[in-house]
């Protein structure tokens, strides 16, 4: 039987700004700039709940009852219709969904977590390397644990740290995924481990200087090159390299150099600044060739030619 409140078809079109019940949870809300939406309200598990069933331009008065249904049904059946919705807009998203898109969003919102916003590209390098050739056209929920195995094989055992990190940096890929509703397994990453199976770490030596060989070394580096000048700091002090790049006037206080937290190796606001103490010898490196700010500025691997037997010096 007709609800007597129901909206007509004729008061749909002429009625001023406001809202507008046609009974049943369905309500129709007019603005002052002519615009409509139908809305349904409605109860579940105790808790009030709204829903949108699209504008009055493009859902008639009897389409919007029919979509009213259809959410009483839902309802009466314990599904939160909004989640439903949800779900639904997922699986069409997921359609054109590839593991290189959802890898790139998955980036923009991890970043935000590293050093310097991740500009360096080093936390998505190795995806860009060993994933993304072979596996980023496909559609993310297409890839098994046998694409992931047969693309990262080779580099398993010739790479092992690198992919490692591919495989580490996949999963935060996967996570993403989740949380956009896509279907896809998160056990694949341990799953594609257990099939490419335990790697015997290549070890490799970095090259190193005899740690009794370093005075006579020391000795040999010049006043003059800011690259020379940059490793005498380095060895005075033990530092990271980039801090010593990164050294300026204002960072030291009579012999103690305060390490800014942001030139910390370290998760982006985690770090903390670091107090490094200086010898004599370190203050005296560093008035030789600084300027007003910068205690190095004119750091430049070829800016000065180098004495005999620093060919492969690296700051």
């Amino acid at each position: 039987m007709r609800h007597s409140k129901r909206l007509t078809a004729a008061e749909v079109k002429s009625l001023d700004a406001g809202k507008y019940a046609d009974g049943d949870g369905l309500w129709l809300v007019k603005r002052q700039d002519g615009g409509a939406q139908w809305t349904f309200r409605f109860t579940l598990w105790g808790r009030p709940r709204e829903t949108g069933l699209g504008s009055l331009r493009h859902v008639s008065l009897r389409e919007a009852r029919l979509l009213a249904e259809e959410v009483r049904r839902q309802v009466r059946d314990g599904i939160d219709p909004i989640k439903a919705r949800r779900i639904e807009q997922g699986k069409l998203r997921r359609v054109e969904s590839t593991l290189g898109a959802i890898a790139v969003a998955a980036y923009e919102v991890h970043r935000k977590t590293l050093k310097n916003n991740g500009e360096d590209g080093k936390w998505f390098s190795p995806l860009r390397l060993y994933i993304l050739p072979k596996l980023g056209r496909m559609p993310i929920a297409k890839i098994d644990q046998h694409d992931i195995k047969d693309t990262l094989q080779n580099a398993w055992i010739e790479r092992h740290e690198s992919a490692r990190k591919a495989l580490s940096r996949l999963m935060v890929v996967y996570q993403h995924a989740v949380a956009l509703n896509h279907d896809v397994d998160l056990q694949i990453i341990e799953k594609a481990k257990v099939l490419l199976g335990k790697s015997a770490p290549q070890s490799r030596n970095i090259p190193a200087m005899d740690w009794a060989e370093v005075p006579s070394f020391y000795r040999t580096l010049g006043d003059t090159c800011a690259v020379e000048l940059a490793l005498r700091m380095l060895i005075l002090t033990g530092v990271r390299s980039a801090s010593v790049r990164n050294l300026k006037f204002e960072q030291i206080d009579g012999n103690i150099w305060t390490i800014p937290a942001e030139n910390v190796k370290g998760r982006r606001g985690l770090t903390k600044p670091f107090d490094v103490p200086m010898s004599n010898e370190a203050l005296h490196v560093g008035q030789l060739q600084s300027d007003d700010v910068a205690v190095f500025p004119l750091f430049s691997p070829s800016a000065c030619s180098r004495q005999p037997g620093t060919e492969r010096i690296t700051v």
